[in-house]
């Protein structure tokens, strides 16, 4: 009688983040998770081998997977962030390869936002850097709850056992100053792939998982706490069949859960209206599904006939966000041109856009130690704590619970360009 086969559990997605200094190893990294996870296709696998032959190397050239992030480096154009795609039995990962220049913070802010996890490569021989430093503020403050230290190149000093404990008592001296906690340690070697996928031969004193491992059992977005519903409406289904008059009375809200579960029964309240009802049906692709829950985007069908937009919020009864006409946050500035305090903006929460009006910065973060610094003007990578008077209201909460709902972005009115992203407080 043949074994019976069961499906490999479901881990769902990670989004994580990696970042370092120039030279510490990311590309090779990267390369390497791709190369012994088995996750590249032939023709490309093909293509860096014959790449690493022309240039005369004895082994395969895992850092050319992501080379073309290094020509753009090289012709000194707008670095942007490389996202790069994969999958194992268990687990389907976006890895954000974020740039390491303090100049490109705009950039891993970008990349930062959407991660759950961060990789900080260290390299043993150079130890915690200034850059690493800043990496793990950046980290810290764009609210990534999982800090992974890879402290890369234990080839280079000898798999020294040494050298790691001192990079870990000296980083947690600095992260115990900045209130980072759940940071994670792993010694590795990304050229021979120690401790990356496959445990190797030469960290035998290390006995804590690998790279893989942790990223295998990293938990999921929104599982940190609960987190109440947020359905953010986008569009509102009215479809029209004359062959079909039961779709006359249909009225759908369309849109993605930014948080939380939904399912049919639950009492909710749309804003800014303030009117409650019953969840009718959840729908998706015109089936009734009976619960979606966080990142879904779904269809829901209420009891009773209220008044809704694009740019509404269907919430949990029992637990409603703010109205908000004016917002504290911190805020980074990613255009090239510096912040005109007399200008108008658009601010964009969620699928909401309302006009915005800058009423003070209260003061500059330096990036590398977090020290507040006075400041009248706001140019491109710049970090600050500021005020906005709203239009209208929006329905956020804090961002240090809630990144869906505590996030947003500002942009030009006049270009449409986006200016800044910022994080309610």
């Amino acid at each position: 009688m043949s074994p019976t086969l069961t499906a490999p559990e479901d881990h769902g997605l990670l989004r994580f983040l990696t970042c370092g200094s120039v030279d510490d190893g990311k590309s090779t990294l990267i390369g390497r998770l791709l190369y012994d996870s088995k996750t590249l296709l032939a023709d490309t696998l093909t293509a860096i081998e014959k790449t690493s032959q022309k240039r005369g190397l004895a082994g395969v050239d895992l850092s050319l997977l992501t080379d073309g992030l290094q020509a753009e480096r090289e012709q000194g154009i707008t670095i942007d962030v490389a996202y790069r795609y994969f999958s194992t039995g268990t687990r389907k990962y976006i890895i954000a390869d974020a740039p390491g220049h303090e100049q490109y913070t705009r950039n891993m802010v970008t990349a930062a936002s959407t991660a759950n996890l961060a990789v900080i490569l260290v390299d043993a021989r150079r130890g915690v850097l200034t850059q690493t430093r800043r990496h793990s503020i950046l980290a810290h403050l764009v609210g990534i709850p999982h800090l992974v230290v890879a402290v890369n190149k234990m080839d280079l000093v000898g798999h020294s056992r040494d050298v790691f404990r001192q990079i870990v008592d000296d980083y947690l001296e600095f992260a115990g100053k900045r209130g980072i906690e759940d940071v994670h340690f792993i010694p590795i070697s990304a050229l021979d792939g120690d401790m990356v996928v496959e445990r190797g031969e030469n960290l035998g004193w290390y006995r804590g998982p690998t790279l893989l491992d942790i990223l295998e059992a990293a938990p999921l977005a929104h599982s940190e706490h609960a987190e109440p519903l947020r359905f953010s409406v986008q569009y509102v289904c009215r479809p029209r069949d004359a062959a079909n008059p039961a779709l006359h009375d249909y009225r759908g809200f369309m849109g993605r859960i930014e948080s939380g579960a939904v399912k049919a029964g639950d009492a909710v309240t749309v804003l800014p209206s303030g009117l409650s009802t019953t969840v009718e049906s959840v729908q998706l692709g015109g089936e009734d599904i009976g619960a979606a829950l966080a990142e879904q985007s779904v269809t829901l069908l209420l009891d009773d006939d209220i008044d809704i937009s694009r740019g509404d919020m269907i919430v949990a009864a029992a637990a409603a966000p703010q109205a908000c006409k004016e917002i504290d946050a911190i805020i980074c500035w990613l255009s090239e041109s510096p912040l005109d305090r007399a200008r108008t903006f658009l601010i964009r929460h969620t699928t909401r856009e309302v006009k915005a009006r800058l009423t003070g910065i209260a003061h500059k973060l330096d990036v590398n130690t977090l020290e507040r610094l006075p400041a009248e003007k706001l140019v491109m990578n710049d970090i600050a704590r500021v005020r906005f008077k709203l239009g209208q209201p929006v329905f956020a909460d804090p961002y240090a619970g809630n990144r869906a709902t505590g996030a947003f972005i500002v942009i030009d009115e006049s270009s449409n360009d986006t200016v800044g992203a910022g994080m309610i407080q």
